[in-house]
């Protein structure tokens, strides 16, 4: 394994709604034997005992908080060998301090986007990617329209993205329509059959996911493609969230500010940039902290690498060719205190929770309820090891999240506006959860 500076050429969102379908929430701790089967099969043993250990004296020390301001690193770590490197490994290296990492294209060599996606130049293969999805409709956003720091978007077909995309190259990479991006298409949630990547280990305790997989409805998985010149403007992901992003062919350039850094950006209005690298930053009238700010971290993503994002590091990427990539964003025991942080954040900035609802796409009570599935799984889990002394699949793993969950929801019950919630009608009381998950994390600590 090496775990260092990476070789030459490493150089330094979704805002939907998460309208949470509570009547749909059908997983309890009373379910039957066959669907505890189900349940506990894809738990697997990421975590051993430990990195349990590791991680709880962590969070223990942190006292309920969350890590503070920090400056960025001198440079990315790039992780080259998949054998080498475990789930306790990341854990240790970039999950419990909050750190930026790039893996080699050696961990998706395998993937089959990578492999039907890509002519064996290295391009986006239009004609497969035609076949193959030409008539779904995806969403496409305007590179040269700011639309509060955003983009505005538009839906199409993907053949005629690609039309379009055609074209832009053979203008020069120019277009009377400016320069359009796909981005935010759900590919894997309407083919899930297919093989287009495979999930690696160290992403795979993503609470987002595996609550949207139990509700059948939604994911935060992504596929980003578009043309050199494409980028996304600077912006943290939604909810705090980590994520990852691979690209199947083409470069990304990566410009990140860890957390705290972005607040040196602002704007004397208190608006943080659309574009960090718009020369209005050196504008000391407009922008009066911005040289209190340090450099960004720059990263030059190769085909086939793959970039984690850590919580609440802001950034700001620039497609450096015709590109593809597939994203997730996830949340889990890790960077759950920052989600509730940030939740606690949106309420106090906004003041009433229909609002706050709009602005972060969640408000207290649905974010219960998001709690609620993952905790009655890692229940079922936890319960099913004790009943076979230990033997269950997933135990420190569901111990730790356990852990974690009762920690923010014994916050959020305490919170004056949660309390104001009408908890009556729900199929599990929220004290009484928090009573299930301290009886069951203190009996899998117990000797």
């Amino acid at each position: 394994m090496r775990v260092g500076p990476k070789p030459q050429g490493l150089v330094g969102r979704k805002r939907g709604a998460l309208c949470l379908l509570v009547s749909r929430l059908v997983l309890t701790v009373s379910a039957p034997a066959e669907v505890r089967r189900r349940v506990l099969r894809p738990v697997r043993s990421w975590m051993d005992r430990e990195t349990l250990a590791l991680a709880d004296r962590h969070f223990r020390g942190l006292g309920g908080g969350v890590p503070g301001v920090g400056q960025a690193p001198g440079r990315v770590a790039f992780v080259s060998e998949p054998g080498a490197f475990s789930y306790a490994d990341f854990v240790r290296g970039f999950l419990l301090p909050n750190l930026p990492c790039v893996f080699s294209s050696a961990f998706t060599q395998g993937w089959g986007s990578r492999r039907r996606w890509v002519t064996p130049a290295g391009r986006p293969d239009f004609d497969h990617l035609l076949r193959t999805y030409g008539d779904v409709v995806v969403p496409v956003a305007n590179c040269g329209v700011q639309e509060y720091n955003s983009n505005p978007k538009e839906h199409m077909p993907l053949r005629d993205y690609i039309t379009y995309w055609k074209e832009y190259i053979e203008g020069g990479y120019s277009s009377p329509r400016g320069c359009l991006y796909l981005k935010d298409w759900h590919l894997c949630r309407d083919f899930p059959v297919e093989d287009v990547f495979t999930l690696p280990v160290y992403f795979s305790s993503d609470w987002l996911n595996e609550f949207w997989d139990a509700l059948d409805v939604d994911d935060y998985r992504f596929v980003y493609a578009g043309p050199a010149g494409s980028w996304s403007p600077f912006h943290a992901d939604i909810f705090r969230s980590f994520s990852w992003s691979v690209n199947v062919c083409g470069r990304k350039k990566w410009l990140l500010f860890p957390p705290g850094q972005e607040e040196a950006l602002r704007d004397r209005h208190g608006n943080l940039p659309y574009d960090v690298t718009s020369p209005a930053l050196c504008d000391t009238h407009l922008h009066p902290r911005s040289q209190l700010a340090g450099p960004p971290l720059e990263i030059t993503q190769e085909a086939g690498e793959m970039v984690f994002v850590p919580s609440g590091w802001h950034h700001q990427v620039h497609n450096l060719d015709d590109t593809i990539s597939i994203n997730h964003n996830w949340v889990n025991g890790f960077n759950l205190a920052n989600m509730w942080r940030f939740l606690q954040q949106e309420l106090c900035a906004v003041q009433e929770e229909v609002i706050m609802r709009s602005c972060s796409g969640i408000n207290f009570e649905e974010f219960y309820h998001f709690l609620k599935v993952i905790a009655e799984k890692r229940l079922l889990v936890l319960r099913e090891a004790a009943a076979e002394d230990g033997a269950g699949l997933g135990f420190e793993q569901a111990a730790f999240d356990a852990g974690r969950i009762t920690e923010v929801l014994a916050s959020l019950i305490a919170h004056p506006n949660f309390q104001r919630v009408d908890t009556s009608a729900f199929s599990l009381r929220p004290k009484e959860l928090l009573q299930q998950l301290r009886e069951a994390v203190d009996a899998a600590v117990a000797p």
